[in-house]
């Protein structure tokens, strides 16, 4: 019997829509108006940063890649931005131009590693990552250069209830979104998760999409950390390591229904599971939930929701061989067949034996 295919979109959509309203629930119970402006700005604001590295991750993690250099990746990015305008707006531009062409810089390293030295990209992102790490630690003992408060409105301002760097990711996502299903970079690029191999026997060059895929991971981690020092008002060499940015974007990506193998996945889903994240972690610290029953609730929405995934309808395709395969009517028309077959064969072999003869 044929089953239907349930999108993933539409999974992490209903699990948020459920979050929302148990959430909802729980922070009425203590007497606070969980879609008060206040809070869903908070929300928003909780989403923005993990919303940029998620953005990244799910380009990687569609080529059958990860990044864990992330972390280092938005803290360098911080500190490097942060100096370069040294409490100066004249520097903003060239801070943010010499950030993203390092953040880029480093993305194609970990690109070259992964397909041209055909190094795992778990591998090959966690020692650029800890180069980047040996960096920091040798350079920088704490908090380094001032952002001018005009950067700083980035992080501070919004629309309404809207936060700037909410709004700013959301434009990203769209740009991403027309890339991978627009382009024919997005197409490779999902071609190589699927199956490197058949991609390549189908004439795609396996390289470039992968490389593009780092590339931009990197340089939206280089985003992240430019909104974080716009947050914080200097550069810190903790900063994407104290958040956990990896992990928890790898996670989010997960959530929304993208696949670790690669190859399936959207970023409106990966957006849909930050949004999730956001909102667990909202309603617990209004709760005043223990900081450490955070990971726990975490871990256990993140399970929840990948079984769901594992669980669902999909349809079912028909053998190629066997009973219902592909030939019409299954094995029994093959069988009823076999007579006739075997006369036809019978008549080509008399006449071949004929046409020797003649020849003879």
């Amino acid at each position: 019997m044929r089953r239907f295919r349930v999108d993933s979109t539409v999974i992490v959509l209903a699990i948020l829509v459920l979050t929302l309203v148990v959430g909802a629930i729980l922070v009425g119970t203590v007497g606070r108006n969980f879609l008060s402006p206040g809070n869903i700005r908070d929300i928003l604001t909780g989403m923005s940063v993990l919303g940029l590295v998620a953005i990244g991750q799910t380009l990687v993690i569609l080529g059958a890649s990860l990044d864990l250099s992330v972390t280092y990746v938005i803290s360098l990015s911080s500190l490097l931005a942060a100096t370069i305008m040294n409490g100066s707006p004249a520097n903003i531009p060239a801070a943010v131009a010499i950030t993203v062409l390092v953040c880029a810089g480093i993305g194609l390293v970990n690109g070259l590693i992964v397909t041209v030295l055909k190094v795992n990209g778990f591998i090959a992102t966690l020692g650029v990552g800890l180069i980047l790490q040996g960096i920091l630690n040798t350079n920088f003992e704490g908090s380094a250069g001032k952002v001018p408060w005009e950067f700083q409105l980035i992080g501070a301002t919004g629309v309404g209830p809207v936060p700037v760097s909410t709004i700013i990711m959301i434009v990203l996502a769209v740009a991403i979104w027309w890339l991978l299903n627009r382009t024919r970079t997005g197409a490779h690029l999902y071609a190589v998760g699927g199956d490197p191999e058949i991609a390549r026997l189908s004439g795609v060059r396996t390289r470039p999409p992968l490389i593009t895929a780092h590339v931009l991971c990197s340089v939206f981690a280089g985003l992240a950390g430019l909104l974080l020092a716009s947050r914080l008002g200097v550069g810190s060499p903790t900063v994407g390591q104290q958040g956990g940015y990896a992990l928890l974007s790898i996670a989010a990506v997960v959530l929304g229904g993208t696949l670790l193998l690669g190859g399936r996945g959207s970023i409106w889903g990966a957006i849909g599971g930050v949004a999730i994240l956001a909102v667990v972690d909202n309603v617990m610290s209004v709760m005043q939930v223990n900081p450490f029953l955070k990971d726990v609730v975490r871990g256990v929405v993140i399970v929840a929701a990948v079984a769901v995934y594992s669980r669902r309808a999909v349809v079912r395709r028909r053998p190629r061989f066997g009973a219902g395969g592909t030939r019409t009517g299954g094995d029994d028309a093959a069988k009823a067949a076999d007579a006739d077959m075997a006369a036809a064969a019978s008549e080509l072999a008399e006449k071949s034996a004929a046409a020797e003869g003649g020849r003879a």
